[in-house]
């Protein structure tokens, strides 16, 4: 059942109330790129590079048209490609594969903790090779992953540790911020995320000065100078306008994760008692909750009632990267991993966003509480 604008009474995510929030900041940054007709780089892009390294506690920010353009030019600076093998999660958007893809290396795959939805170290372990050259974990719902065991595994095996940190910016593992635990953090600035632009954007952080200069190369066609290019590179470059508004939402950013951890805890002591499994603790970590995942078998007939309602629920993911068509030629079967599949099959993403009130939290909880047990 797809929801007309008229039908919902809650949203999943609503972005004009967040840009309404905004509307003289981002007004004006959109107005200064304008004013200034400089679109591609330049000032905006180079202050939004120094404000959002600083932000990760990374020494270089190199900014990108997309979360998966991060990923694979991060895989390409690195000499990763042909032959080689990278370690994810088959729990996650189609595009953390798909970036691994792109550089002609081969994806493997290794099964998810199921408390947390992330990679599981001790199955990584599992997967490792001769070809392996990076894991590349997902902070998947914007919770950490389990970094200290994933670094321990790549220092043992002298891997690449990448993080996939597009669901997770600001988050916090053991008091470090995500994006700065491995070689390289890749950042997502898609117009739902936590930090999202105003169409498809990203960035790399690193504290590898080699690392960063190699991305900035590669997005902008290998040039090392205006008409003079190294290597064959790629269109991948962040526009200025995004940039401009990023920066201008990035000092609200703070403020927005707390706003939802605290509605994230208000769900957890509402749903207590239900038969839905609600977040794992936080354990040391402390999660940004993109999304604001639970978990029920009834999981369809409850998103049908919901909307019904007039309360939009989505699905984050329905379908696991090992079951994609695209990738049949990996020969995966059903069952090749358990815990990612039967969280697929059960997962129910609710509304959660910065500016969601009370009274539509209580609006879900009620509705939601009249469907399970």
């Amino acid at each position: 059942m797809k929801l007309s604008p008229q039908d919902v009474t809650v949203p999943l995510v609503d972005l004009s109330a967040q840009h309404q929030a905004m509307q003289t900041e981002i007004n004006t940054a959109i107005a200064r790129v304008l004013a200034s007709s400089r679109f591609i780089g330049g000032p905006e892009v180079q202050r939004f590079e120094a404000e959002f390294a600083s932000y990760c506690d990374c020494r270089y920010a190199v900014g990108v048209a997309s979360g998966t353009a991060a990923i694979e030019l991060t895989l390409r600076a690195l000499d990763i490609g042909p032959g080689d093998e990278v370690i994810t999660t088959p729990f996650t958007f189609f595009a953390t594969a798909e970036a691994i893809i792109q550089t002609g290396a081969s994806v493997v795959f290794a099964d998810i903790d199921p408390d947390t939805y992330n990679l599981d170290p001790a199955a990584v372990q599992q997967v490792v090779s001769p070809r392996s050259r990076a894991i590349l974990p997902v902070h998947l719902y914007g919770r950490p992953a389990e970094l200290g065991g994933l670094r321990t595994l790549a220092k043992n095996h002298g891997l690449a540790l990448i993080e996939d940190a597009a669901q997770a910016h600001g988050a916090r593992y053991h008091g470090q911020r995500t994006g700065s635990m491995g070689v390289a953090g890749c950042f997502s600035f898609f117009p739902s995320k936590n930090l999202g632009a105003l169409g498809d954007a990203g960035a790399v952080v690193t504290n590898d000065e080699a690392l960063a200069e190699r991305i900035r190369s590669l997005r902008d066609h290998g040039r090392s100078s205006k008409y003079l290019h190294q290597e064959v590179g790629f269109g991948h470059r962040l526009d200025a306008l995004h940039a401009a508004v990023l920066s201008a939402k990035l000092p609200h950013l703070d403020h927005n994760n707390i706003r939802r951890r605290q509605l994230a805890a208000r769900y957890n002591d509402m749903l207590a008692g239900t038969d839905l499994v609600l977040p794992a603790a936080d354990n040391g970590t402390e999660s940004v909750y993109h999304l604001y995942v639970v978990r029920t078998p009834q999981r369809d007939a409850i998103i049908e009632e919901l909307r019904s309602a007039g309360i939009e629920a989505g699905v984050h993911y329905p379908v696991p990267l090992h079951l994609q068509p695209a990738l049949r030629s990996m020969n995966l079967a059903s069952g090749s991993f358990p815990v990612t599949e039967a969280a697929a099959d059960t997962v129910l993403s609710l509304p959660l966003y910065p500016e969601m009130t009370e009274a539509q939290q209580d609006y879900v909880v009620n509705t939601l509480r009249k469907l399970v047990g």
